[in-house]
C-alpha cells in the first residue's frame, strides 16, 4: 500500500474509509438520539492513577462479611470452601464454554451431568437442565414452559395463577416474559399468618400453571401446600420456587407433587456477588422435557460400549432454530453451576443436612431475640421460617435501617421498597454464619433506634 500522508491515527482510518470527519462517520445516527457534548470523563491516566482511583471506588462499598449482617431478600450470605475456588480455576474449566463437539469435552459434560444428577437428588425430580441466568429466569421459563404443554386452545389466552407474595423483582421477569405471549396472570391470596389461601386455590384448576414458592418470600414455610397439587389436578403444572439450602430439613417439591422446580442456585457455590453472576436451578417431571428451557448433559455410550456424555434434545437452543426456539435463555451460567456442584460434593448429604439446620437455628435464635424487644413485633407469629422472617417497628423501617447502618449493622430490606403498605415492617435474613454476637448487635442497635423514636 502506498504511503499515506502523516495524518493522526483517526484520519488516517477514516481516509482509508473514504470519509472526512467522524460526524460523517455518524451520519446516518438520527440527531435527536446522537450525544453532542463530551462525556465527563478524566483526562488521560497512568495505571497507577487508574488502580489507585479503582481502589478508592471500590473502598466505599461494604462487604457483606465486614460487619453483622442481616441482609437476604433472595440472594445469601454464605460460606464456600476455598477448595470451590481453586478446583473452578483451572483451565480446564475456566476456559470451557459450551461442549458441542462431545469426543474433546468429556471432561466438562461429565461434571455438567454431576451437577443435573445432584439438583435432580436435591428437588426429588427425574430431570435437571445444566442452569438458568438465575431464579427469576428460571421461574419465568418454567411458566411459559408449562403453557407450552399445557395449552389448550391456541387461539385462547392461556391463564397462570401466581402467589401476591412472589417478590416484585421476581414478578417483573414474569411478566416481562408473559406479556408478548398471550399469558394471563391471576394472584393466588395468602391469609394473615402469611400462608396460602388454600380453600380459595381450587380455582386454579384447569388452568396451565400454579407458581408458589416454598418457603415464600416472608421466609415462611407453609404446610399448605403439600395438599397443593391435589386441588389444581394433573393438567394443571405445580411450580414451587425453593430455597436450595432448606431442602437439606424440609420435604423437596418432588415428593408432593410438583411437576417443575426452579430456584437460587447461589447459596451453593458462590457468594451474592452484588446480584451476579450467579445461577437458577431447573427441574422437572419427564412430562416437560421437551419444552423446558437451557442445556441438558445426557449419558450414554460410544461406539466400544464406554460410558460417554453428550450435550441432548439441543434443539430448543436458539443456535439451532432461532425461529422456533422455546427458551429466552440462550446460554447458561456453566462455571457458577460448577462451582455449586463443587460445594455440593464438598458437603455432601450429610453436610447440607447440617447446614440446613444451622440456618433454621440462626433464624428461630434470632426472631425469639427480636421478639424480645418492646415495641417490636413478628408479623407472622404463627408461623414457621426458613431463613427470613418479618418484623414490625414502632416507625419507618428504612429510617430504621439507615441509624442501624450508622452503628455498623447491617438489618436487613425495609419492605416498604417491595409494599408500601409494609412501609414500618422490615425482613430480617439469617445464615449459616449469624453468630450470637451478630444478633446482640442487631437487638442492641434496634432497642438504641426505638429510644430515638420515642423521644
Amino acid at each position: 500500500m502506498d504511503q499515506l500522508p502523516n495524518l493522526g491515527r483517526e484520519q488516517e482510518m477514516l481516509s482509508i474509509m473514504g470519509l472526512k470527519s467522524i460526524d460523517q462517520l455518524f451520519s446516518n445516527i438520527p440527531d435527536e438520539v446522537r450525544r453532542t457534548e463530551p462525556l465527563p470523563l478524566p483526562p488521560p491516566q497512568s495505571e497507577e492513577e487508574i488502580w489507585r482511583d479503582a481502589q478508592h471506588l471500590l473502598g466505599s462499598n461494604i462487604n457483606l462479611d465486614s460487619r453483622p449482617s442481616f441482609l437476604s431478600a433472595g440472594l445469601s450470605r454464605n460460606f464456600v470452601p476455598t477448595m470451590v475456588g481453586m478446583l473452578a480455576t483451572r483451565g480446564e474449566f475456566l476456559t470451557s464454554y459450551t461442549p458441542y463437539q462431545a469426543e474433546v469435552s468429556q471432561g466438562m459434560l461429565q461434571a455438567m451431568w454431576e451437577f443435573q444428577t445432584m439438583i435432580s437428588e436435591l428437588v426429588s425430580l427425574p430431570i435437571s437442565n445444566v442452569s438458568m441466568y438465575d431464579a427469576s429466569t428460571s421461574a419465568a421459563e418454567a411458566i411459559t414452559c408449562a403453557v407450552r404443554v399445557h395449552n389448550k386452545k391456541a387461539t385462547q389466552k392461556e391463564t397462570i395463577y401466581i402467589s401476591e407474595l412472589v417478590p416484585p423483582h421476581r414478578m417483573s421477569v414474569i411478566e416481562n416474559y408473559v406479556q408478548g405471549a398471550g399469558i394471563n396472570i391471576q394472584i393466588l391470596k395468602h391469609d394473615q399468618n402469611g400462608h396460602l389461601d388454600i380453600d380459595s386455590a381450587s380455582i386454579a384448576n384447569g388452568s396451565c400453571a400454579v407458581y408458589v414458592e416454598q418457603p415464600n418470600s416472608f421466609g415462611i414455610l407453609d404446610e399448605g401446600l403439600l395438599k397443593l397439587k391435589e386441588l389444581i389436578g394433573d393438567n394443571t403444572a405445580l411450580i414451587v420456587g425453593v430455597d436450595a439450602v432448606s431442602l437439606g430439613i424440609v420435604s423437596p417439591p418432588g415428593e408432593w407433587g410438583a411437576d417443575i422446580v426452579v430456584g437460587e442456585g447461589q447459596p451453593f457455590g458462590i457468594g451474592p456477588t452484588f446480584g451476579g453472576p450467579i445461577y437458577g436451578i431447573f427441574a422437572c417431571t419427564d412430562k416437560y422435557i421437551r419444552q423446558m428451557p437451557g442445556r441438558i448433559v445426557g449419558q450414554t455410550h460410544d461406539s466400544n460400549e464406554k460410558m460417554a456424555f453428550t450435550l441432548t434434545l439441543s434443539t430448543r437452543e436458539q443456535h439451532i432454530r432461532r425461529h422456533r426456539a422455546t427458551s429466552n435463555i440462550c446460554s447458561n451460567e456453566t462455571l457458577i453451576a460448577l462451582m455449586g456442584a463443587m460445594h455440593m460434593s464438598l458437603l455432601g448429604p450429610d453436610g447440607i443436612t447440617v447446614l440446613s439446620q444451622r440456618v433454621a437455628a440462626s433464624t428461630e435464635v434470632t426472631k425469639k431475640a427480636l421478639q424480645s424487644i418492646k415495641g417490636v413485633e413478628l408479623v407472622h407469629p404463627n408461623s414457621h421460617n426458613f431463613r427470613d422472617f418479618v418484623i414490625k417497628l414502632p416507625g419507618d423501617s428504612g429510617e430504621a435501617v439507615a441509624f442501624i447502618d450508622s452503628k455498623g449493622v447491617m438489618a436487613g430490606l425495609p419492605l416498604g421498597q417491595w409494599w408500601s403498605e409494609m412501609s414500618s415492617c422490615l425482613l430480617i435474613g439469617c445464615d449459616e454464619r449469624t453468630s450470637e454476637s451478630d444478633i446482640s448487635s442487631l437487638v442492641s442497635a434496634i432497642k438504641e433506634w426505638i429510644k430515638e423514636v420515642e423521644f
